[in-house]
């Protein structure tokens, strides 16, 4: 096991549903890079299938399943997860992905002095890059973004920028005013940790894939466009959350690293 930094610990929040198929395979790539203090918390989602059972083979003592009884969708259960996580920060992971090394120690180091970091990815079984909206051939964060506050606010309400949970994560304490989600918000969690940290301007990007994401037709990001009602009502979410958190961090000001 690689030595992790020994000053930070590190939870994994996980959100599974009907994921049995590849869950073990993402464990793996985790447990492997993590410390002996550091943990992986799953909630799952209600799954009609084995994951449960396929979860409960992975006999690891960091790892813990956290079964709801209801489906109320991937943004709650995530919410579920976080809350229950107990270490200095948290990574956030998909069911379905790959880490690639190095992850955890790259991830935990950015946030030493920042409260959310967000790093780049690139595909399983797909192109190592991704494609903006514009055709881009490598769309992707990197350290200019850090700056660009208002830009990268704009962006993210546009739909232009490339923050992906699976890619993210955010320091304890910054857990106060980000959770509990807004109701309202049934989709982009990992759009709501952008813009907390762009707004409370502790956001740090890493130029670096830190994971290879799987790309399938239940990626709860959808692949393709979605009409433009869709997009409008997305847009209008992202907004409300804007103004949500906007008010958060005026009433919890960020307290220096």
């Amino acid at each position: 096991m690689p030595e992790p930094h020994a000053a930070t610990t590190v939870s994994v929040a996980m959100a599974t549903y009907n994921g049995s198929r590849h869950v073990v395979e993402q464990l793996r790539s985790i447990l492997d890079q993590l410390g002996p203090r550091d943990e992986v918390v799953v909630v799952d989602d209600a799954s009609t299938d084995d994951t449960v059972a396929v979860l409960e083979t992975v006999a690891d003592p960091r790892l813990r399943v956290i079964r709801s009884s209801v489906n109320r969708g991937y943004v709650r259960a995530f919410e579920a997860a976080i809350a229950a996580t107990t270490a200095d920060v948290v990574l956030l992971a998909d069911q379905d992905d790959v880490w690639l090394p190095g992850r955890r120690d790259a991830m935990a180091a950015a946030l030493r002095d920042h409260q959310v970091v967000a790093s780049n990815l690139t595909t399983l079984g797909g192109p190592d890059t991704l494609q903006g909206p514009f055709g881009q051939t490598d769309w992707k964060l990197g350290p200019d973004d850090d700056g660009r506050r208002l830009a990268n606010l704009i962006g993210i309400i546009a739909g232009l920028k490339p923050y992906y949970g699976c890619a993210m994560g955010v320091r304890r304490d910054a857990l106060a005013t980000v959770l509990p989600f807004p109701r309202h918000l049934v989709e982009s969690h990992d759009l709501w940790l952008a813009m907390y940290g762009n707004l409370a301007g502790s956001i740090t990007h890493l130029d670096r894939r830190t994971l290879a994401r799987r790309l399938h037709d239940d990626n709860a990001t959808p692949a393709r466009p979605r009409g433009p009602r869709a997009v409008l009502v997305s847009r209008a979410r992202l907004v409300r959350a804007l103004l949500e958190l906007r008010r958060r961090v005026r009433q919890r000001p960020v307290v220096a690293a």
